[in-house]
């Protein structure tokens, strides 16, 4: 009730004109505030894109298919995107900070802090999710996990190849589906080319996490993001599942963390080498065109600096 009433005194003030103080600024180091923001956006992506598995696996269909799975992690892209993205900009993915720093729009030396910050939220989501769905799990499994097999339940923390995947094709899987994620990216954030409305960039960037479920995710579960798959599968090691969460698969473990990376890098080079640079200067594009792309960029962030994936 309290609150409440703070909130209407609040809004009276706004009302009237009377100047309202501000909470006060506790954090002032941008490397704390960057790393807080960053780990609780990865939370709040993977609590509800491995809620989503859990739903479906320990619901036996009956709660959901592939497609929920596709939209809990689209979604959960784009509300991770409201959570930090004006802050950290809301990678939740390091093959996106890699191939930022790689391309200038993120200082090397912040590197280990998004990696740290994403691998922290992924761990603790799936903590979370496991906590939640604990006995819905050992419902389904009837206390027996496992990676393989009829019952696995490993599956809903982490990525696992299908049976008839190779490592090789599975590692070409991941650097397109990488690729593609970035590509994309980039070309939302391109002020001179087709970008994401302003404020729009989170619905555009799940709806490309969607894109890449509903068309590439059959060989691999998709992961495209090294943090997001390792962390999880670190925590089903500890949790019951043990070292078969790294054997599965001919030791699939190493692919989802290798191959988005160089995805990354290539499908933002591609993007740079074939579309961005070629832009015309933009003393030649008229005053009214101009007008209309400059003024964006004095006014917004490239969203690649501040969005996931």
């Amino acid at each position: 009730m309290k609150d409440l009433m703070q909130s209407v005194e609040l809004g009276v003030s706004q009302r009237k004109g009377v100047n309202v103080t501000g909470p006060k600024v506790w954090l002032k180091n941008e490397v704390v505030r960057v790393g807080l923001a960053e780990s609780l956006c990865t939370y709040v992506m993977m609590v509800f894109g491995l809620g989503s598995v859990a739903q479906v696996v320990t619901g036996q269909g009956a709660f959901g298919e592939y497609l929920s799975i596709n939209l809990g992690f689209g979604l959960g892209v784009a509300m991770g995107v409201h959570v930090g993205g004006k802050v950290s900009g809301a990678h939740m993915n390091a093959a996106v900070s890699l191939t930022m720093c790689t391309f200038g729009r993120l200082a090397w030396k912040m590197l280990p802090v998004y990696v740290f910050a994403q691998l922290l939220g992924s761990f603790l989501a799936a903590g979370t999710i496991y906590a939640v769905y604990y006995e819905a799990i050992y419902d389904y499994c009837g206390g027996n996990l496992t990676v393989t097999g009829v019952k696995a339940t490993a599956g809903i923390f982490a990525t696992y190849p299908a049976p008839y995947l190779s490592l090789l094709a599975g590692f070409i899987d991941q650097v397109f589906g990488t690729a593609m994620l970035l590509l994309c990216l980039m070309a939302l954030s391109d002020q001179k080319n087709k970008p994401a409305a302003a404020g729009s960039e989170p619905v555009a960037v799940g709806l490309l996490v969607l894109l890449i479920g509903i068309s590439l995710g059959s060989n691999s579960g998709y992961a495209i993001n090294p943090t997001r798959d390792i962390a999880p599968r670190v925590f089903t090691a500890i949790a019951g599942w043990g070292s078969d969460v790294f054997r599965a698969g001919n030791g699939w473990w190493w692919v989802p963390l290798a191959a988005p990376p160089i995805g990354g890098v290539l499908g933002a080079g591609l993007y740079k080498a074939l579309v961005e640079m070629h832009h015309p200067p933009l003393s030649e594009q008229g005053e009214g065109l101009l007008k209309e792309e400059t003024a964006p960029l004095r006014k917004q962030e490239n969203i690649c600096a501040n969005v996931c994936v």
